[in-house]
């Protein structure tokens, strides 16, 4: 570990992947929460042109990425609720279209090559620049801040949306929020998982959560915590085996990383479970067997 931390680029990459692993389960759990899981394979494809556009245009990719990502996000949210278009169909539409105006536009860009895009498609240790640090802990401050404030409504909104309206509650403006959120959550991600498997730092620590927890804060709690180990030792792992000739993306080591940890907890869930239920029953049964002691 102390080599992996001599280097400055793979420090910048765990504080990376620290804040991803903690903001990305945390807005995954509302997504799962509301079947909106995909959500993040249509962002993360949109996003894609913002970082084509960032290449042409010379500027921040990531800069770039956050402002077609949260305009893509706000379109798949009014499609969707307009009730013209569902909600597949609309992520279909921009996910297929981020997808090729990504590809389409970069070939416009100064030594044009779609070669530039594999960073950003599926991570890349050494791009995080201090300056992407930087941007990288202003948005996850500003997810919290949102979550924070919004929290008690969005859990509301993701747990019945009719229940939600009915109670008062600002249904449209919160599911564009949600939307914003996860997309900036996207590109938060990217440098370090990458756009086509940032959706699964998302998704499969809050599905394994799942198998161990019962309520939404216990999910979500656990969910962050194996957000963290996957990223960081998915990050360690790609780090260790890019030395000799192996070379392991981050992205893939990390996903690969929490998939394992939702084998672990599908295993251990059933045991936990069965235990519980056991120390529940344990009380009861002496109890009965108290009273028919009484009784005779």
């Amino acid at each position: 570990m102390r080599q992996v931390l001599a280097y400055d680029f793979m420090q910048r990459a765990l504080l990376a992947a620290l804040l991803i692993g903690l903001a990305a389960p945390a807005v995954g759990t509302f997504l799962v929460q509301r079947r909106l899981s995909l959500l993040g394979d249509g962002i993360g494809h949109i996003a894609l042109t913002g970082v084509a556009l960032g290449l042409v245009t010379s500027t921040s990719p990531l800069l770039g990425a956050v402002v077609v990502s949260v305009l893509g996000a706000i379109l798949i949210e009014l499609m969707r609720s307009s009730g013209r278009t569902g909600g597949d169909l609309a992520l279909a539409l921009l996910f297929y279209g981020g997808l090729a105006g990504g590809v389409l536009v970069t070939n416009f860009a100064p030594g044009g090559s779609t070669s530039n895009l594999l960073s950003y498609l599926f991570g890349s240790i050494s791009s995080v620049s201090r300056e992407d640090l930087y941007v990288i802990a202003g948005l996850v401050v500003a997810v919290f801040a949102v979550l924070a404030v919004f929290g008690r409504e969005l859990f509301l909104l993701c747990q019945d949306e009719e229940m939600a309206r009915a109670s008062g509650v600002r249904v449209r403006f919160l599911s564009i929020l949600l939307a914003v959120v996860a997309a900036l959550t996207i590109v938060v991600a990217m440098r370090v998982v990458g756009l086509l498997l940032v959706s699964a730092l998302m998704v499969v620590p809050v599905a394994a959560a799942q198998q161990l927890t019962r309520g939404f804060k216990a999910t979500a709690a656990l969910a962050m915590v194996f957000g963290v180990l996957s990223a960081l030792g998915g990050l360690t792992a790609s780090y260790q085996f890019s030395v000799g000739e192996v070379n392991i993306s981050p992205g893939p080591a990390i996903v690969v990383t929490a998939l394992a940890l939702f084998t672990v907890s599908a295993v251990l869930g059933p045991l936990t479970r069965r235990r519980a239920a056991r120390a529940v029953r344990g009380p009861l049964e002496s109890g009965r067997e108290t009273a028919l002691e009484e009784a005779s």
